[in-house]
């Protein structure tokens, strides 16, 4: 028996119309879905879509370079890369090897995944079973514990640094291991090619290339410059298909110093081999361009290698030629006379009598090593005289003297700028005795820095005009002041030649072609309740005579032995330096005889 009719076609309509409702819904929830991400949830989806098609790409910026004042690389920055890990990225990693290990064994990988436990065991093992693991702690130089525990002790991790700054060789094999979760990350490192010759002008870097001592940290901002960042979109196939936001880097300066390197390498020899010789503490020297302020070269000795900082001791990175001090001793003598002859309590051609070799101030007792008698200015310079010196400052008012010395720059900053500069010890507002100012005269009562001294010698050198000094390199001469009429000074230099003369204080030393100006300068160092055993030696002065173009100041800290006096301990590395550094600035010689040092005695 045949359906009717009728309830075929009512089926056939039914069922149309289910369908179409059903695609209503379809269409209506698509539209509602599309309304609540469009209109109520928009941020949602354009975070989705930029997470799988927005990349931000950094533009790196190297650090600055570092030159002297002839374009020599003083610090460079050189590419290294780093091997850091992901651990969860390794973790998740394995967690599939292993679960893709179970099912094809035939294993439930779903209840395995569940199992905590189990699957925390199973991790380790395959971990523990992968030899590329100890390669990679073999090639890396780190014991395979350490690797193991930066790795797994806490999976939650997404960054940890497995060793900074490796050669390329090293990142190419592990590049080549394909290991999960370690990557690659391309930074700099910096190079200082002179070593240990510069290094505490340069100081360093730390491993994150932030400047912590000396230049680099002195002009960090110059240096560092800023990284610029493009945002770009991709499409699936990963090439970029529109720039959304570009911020340009900043690039870093490069920074010229006034160091010639030619120079500091002469000087770090030279000061290296007396303080050898000496069996000295320590010890530092300067070279200043008496036309400009400039400092030519800066040197201390022990010193350190900057690219290597294992053996790099606190004593040895600091930068003694402006923070340690001392009482300068008799490299001050010079200063005492100009100051009576600039005050006009004496003339050039005047003597002082410093009969009997001694006297008393106040209680104390002022002497020479012998009776000079009557002495022109040139004698009390010659063999050094306290006496002399002492009873020229007693001619002079105490305001005047103290407020002389405050003017040509102690107690306070050379200009340098540089990290730890001390502005040394030097007290004018308070009251001085008769035999304080004496000894003032004389270069005790007063601490100073190598580079204060450096600065005073630079000031006899440019005619009496003082100048900051600096360690940039200058293209026209910096604004001095005028401390001292030029007259004076050129004859005050003039008799400071006498201390290389036969008798004179450094007889034992000659500045090979040239005609120089100096002053030998020992004094004790300053201990609780008084004067130690231990001495420091100076050795100062400018040359050529005729036309100074340079200063050089030679400190020697605790000298061994019997020999002190600061013509013994620092006037051969006086010479050596001086003479040395006129020939490559091409000064022309004024003077026809050969160097020579001879062990002699007279020497104060």
């Amino acid at each position: 028996m045949m359906k009717p009719k009728n309830t075929s076609v009512n089926l056939i309509t039914w069922r149309f119309a289910l369908v179409c409702v059903v695609l209503v819904l379809v269409f209506i929830t698509l539209m509602a879905r599309a309304a609540y991400l469009q209109v109520i949830e928009p941020d949602k989806a354009r975070a989705e879509n930029a997470k799988r098609t927005v990349r931000v790409e950094k533009l790196t910026v190297q650090r600055g370079m570092i030159f002297d004042r002839n374009g020599k690389e003083l610090a460079v920055s050189v590419p290294v890369v780093s091997v850091y890990a992901d651990p969860l990225a390794l973790d998740k990693s394995i967690a599939k090897k292993v679960l893709r290990a179970a099912r094809k064994k035939g294993e439930d990988h779903k209840a395995l995944a569940l199992d905590e436990a189990t699957l925390s065991f199973r991790k380790q093992q395959w971990y523990e079973q992968d030899l590329r693991w100890r390669e990679l702690a073999d090639v890396l130089q780190i014991a395979n514990d350490k690797v193991d525990t930066r790795l797994r002790d806490n999976t939650s991790r997404r960054f940890v640094y497995l060793k900074r700054q490796v050669t390329p060789a090293v990142a190419n094999y592990i590049r080549q291991l394909k290991l999960p979760g370690i990557h690659l990350l391309d930074e700099s490192k910096r190079f200082y090619p002179s070593g240990e010759v510069t290094a505490h002008i340069l100081g360093f870097t730390n491993i994150d290339g932030i400047g912590i001592e000396g230049v680099e940290k002195l002009f960090e901002n110059a240096l560092t410059g800023a990284e610029g960042q493009r945002t770009i979109r991709k499409d699936a196939q990963g090439r970029e298909v529109q720039v959304l936001s570009e911020e340009q880097r900043v690039e870093p300066e490069s920074i010229e110093l006034s160091i010639d390197l030619r120079i500091q390498a002469i000087a770090y020899k030279a000061l290296k081999s007396a303080v050898l010789s000496y069996k000295a503490t320590s010890g530092s020297a300067m070279v200043v361009d008496v036309t400009t302020g400039e400092v030519l070269a800066m040197v201390n000795s022990p010193s350190f290698n900057p690219n290597d900082m294992r053996d790099a001791a606190p004593y040895k990175r600091r930068n003694r030629a402006i923070t340690d001090l001392f009482e300068p001793g008799s490299t001050l003598k010079p200063l005492a006379i100009l100051a009576g002859l600039d005050y006009g309590a004496i003339a050039m051609d005047d003597t002082v009598n410093t009969y009997p070799g001694w006297m008393r101030l106040g209680g104390s007792l002022v002497k020479d090593t012998r009776n000079h008698g009557e002495m022109s200015l040139r004698e009390i310079l010659k063999v050094s005289s306290n006496m002399g010196v002492a009873k020229i400052s007693q001619m002079l008012p105490k305001e005047y003297l103290v407020g002389l010395y405050q003017k040509v720059g102690f107690g306070q900053d050379t200009g340098t700028l540089m990290v730890g500069e001390s502005s040394g010890l030097f007290y004018p507002n308070r009251r001085w005795s008769d035999f304080e100012i004496a000894t003032l005269a004389y270069g005790y009562a007063v601490s100073a820095s190598t580079a204060q001294i450096a600065r005073l010698y630079a000031t006899f050198g440019a005619g009496g005009v003082s100048r900051p000094l600096t360690i940039l390199k200058q293209h026209k001469p910096q604004q001095g002041q005028r401390v001292f009429k030029e007259e004076d000074v050129k004859a005050v230099v003039t008799m400071m030649e006498s201390v290389f003369e036969k008798g004179g204080t450094a007889a034992n030393v000659t500045v090979d072609g040239y005609r120089a100006a100096g002053k030998t300068g020992t004094s004790k160092k300053a201990v609780a309740g008084g004067y130690g055993d231990e001495y420091v030696g100076y050795f100062a002065g400018v040359a050529p005579v005729s036309d100074p173009r340079l200063a050089v100041v030679v400190m020697v800290n605790e000298p061994g032995d019997d020999i002190y006096y600061g013509g013994q301990t620092s006037g051969p590395a006086f010479a050596e330096i001086m003479s040395n550094s006129l020939r490559i600035l091409n000064v022309a010689p004024d003077k026809e005889r050969v160097a020579y040092v001879a062990e002699l005695k007279n020497d104060a």
